[in-house]
């Protein structure tokens, strides 16, 4: 199949996409994004990983015999947990026991042997309750003689969630909110949400044991943190949760409860997240990154005739600053040759924030980045900004993210669209949407963050 057909099948609505603008960069802006998800797909990096061989299970660097075990679970929750799952399920076949892995509503597929429940992201609701307490009863269901693989990836912190006794799941959801609109990074937003868990924090594999635990998942963190909360010693304290919601001017903002819980939390030294996995029958391995995602990329990239430039495989701050940053540099390369000469592809994986402060629109930091982008770049010959979460959810929205080019503007001013006001809004779902420009996907079956290419092509 040509590209133009692999790009249909992976983008719903490729053809709108492609039906405007500058549709030959578009087309392999489009191109690079799709395999650059691709290179990332975790039932891919599971196979790489386990691997069997009759009664022998190699796991990276460990080798475990299966006949050794009593019963072998498998536990989870994630965007990208299900396929890790399922590459599970099909490697070890009838020696798995069972398991329950939680994944974002609208997943809709089922496997054989391992339970799938479906809950809500980014705020978590009742089913997240449901999916920790089934999590909970597997993983004390494993003895000593037992083998309990958890796949575990971005998503986990909203998709099971089990709030101490005194605070209740609306506390909980408020606070998620407040914590998702304040601006703070992904890791001040867990440092928070570990604190208001029984669950996450490394207390997973504290539950597991003695049983052995094998996690999977995707690095898709800054260097030195990387991600799964629930299956790794947690350095954050309870004095680190009040001091972000006190940063970010929310601590009024939470519930009474919560406050008086992280309080006496400071006193209650057994109430702490896991600090030391050592001494645990524990293991972890990545089975995708922000880094293998890039170099997929940049393998097409290279492929479709550009050259590849892979900038930073964890770009953060504001989305806007991001976007016009990007087109800064689009802007030198086209106007100066540099740093670098077209055609070119400049490759950024991360993951970037949106500051919402009183009454917004519709969007996510994807979208945003797309629109700053093309703001900032006015019009170009030949230039194009893909920016997409490699979930396939931007945000709050069923939008991936979004798609923009050197026709942009002048497109929106033919719509009647006022570029900087939806950006001062945080509307810019709304502006995409009417200029065709919004990417949906669905499910993509990873979560390595946010992926986003400029493509800009050769001189004319």
């Amino acid at each position: 199949m040509n590209r133009d057909g692999l790009n249909a099948e992976f983008y719903r609505n490729y053809a709108e996409l492609t039906a405007h603008g500058q549709t030959a960069v578009r087309r392999d802006a489009l191109s690079i994004i799709r395999d650059g998800i691709r290179g990332a797909a975790p039932d891919l990096g599971t196979h790489a990983i386990v691997r069997r061989k009759g009664d022998l299970l190699q796991v990276g660097e460990h080798s475990f015999t299966l006949s050794a075990f009593d019963h072998i679970y498998v536990v989870g929750a994630g965007k990208g947990s299900f396929p890790i799952a399922a590459a599970l399920e099909e490697i070890l076949g009838e020696r798995l026991t069972g398991g329950v892995v939680v994944v974002k509503e609208g997943e809709k597929r089922r496997l054989g042997r391992i339970e799938i429940l479906e809950a809500g992201h980014p705020i978590p609701n009742e089913a997240s309750v449901i999916g920790a307490q089934r999590i909970l009863e597997v993983a004390h269901l494993a003895s000593e003689k037992d083998l309990v693989f958890a796949a575990v990836t971005g998503g986990a912190s909203a998709l099971v969630t089990l709030p101490p006794a005194g605070i209740t799941l609306a506390d909980i959801q408020a606070t998620n909110d407040l914590l998702l609109k304040c601006g703070g990074t992904i890791r001040d937003i867990n440092t928070v949400r570990k604190h208001l868990c029984l669950l996450k924090g490394g207390r997973l594999v504290a539950h597991i044991q003695p049983a052995q635990a094998v996690t999977l998942t995707l690095d898709t963190s800054p260097e030195g943190l990387p991600w799964p909360d629930l299956c790794l010693a947690d350095p954050s304290t309870f004095r680190d949760a009040i001091d972000v919601l006190k940063l970010f001017d929310i601590w009024d903002a939470v519930s009474p409860a919560i406050r008086a819980y992280l309080e006496e939390g400071l006193c209650r030294p057994e109430w702490e997240t896991v600090k030391s996995l050592e001494g645990f029958k524990a293991a972890l391995f990545s089975v995708g990154s922000p880094v293998s995602a890039c170099e997929a990329a940049a393998a097409t990239a290279r492929d479709l005739g550009y050259r590849p430039v892979i900038l930073a495989s964890n770009l953060e701050g504001e989305s806007i600053d991001a976007g016009i940053g990007l087109a800064g540099i689009a802007k030198e390369i086209v106007r100066y040759g540099r740093p670098f000469e077209r055609p070119c592809a400049l490759i950024t994986a991360g993951e970037t924030t949106v500051t919402i402060q009183g009454p917004h629109g519709r969007g996510g930091p994807n979208q945003e980045v797309a629109l700053a982008f093309a703001s900032k770049l006015g019009q170009r010959q030949d230039v194009c900004c893909v920016s997409i979460d490699t979930d396939g959810t931007d945000g709050p929205t069923q939008v991936a993210g979004g798609i923009s080019d050197g026709q942009t503007m002048e497109r929106a001013q033919a719509l009647g669209l006022n570029v900087p006001e939806h950006l001062r809004r945080h509307d810019c779902g709304g502006a995409l949407a009417r200029l065709g420009d919004a990417i949906v996907t669905g499910h993509t079956g990873t979560n390595v963050m946010n992926l986003r290419v400029i493509v800009i092509g050769p001189e004319r």
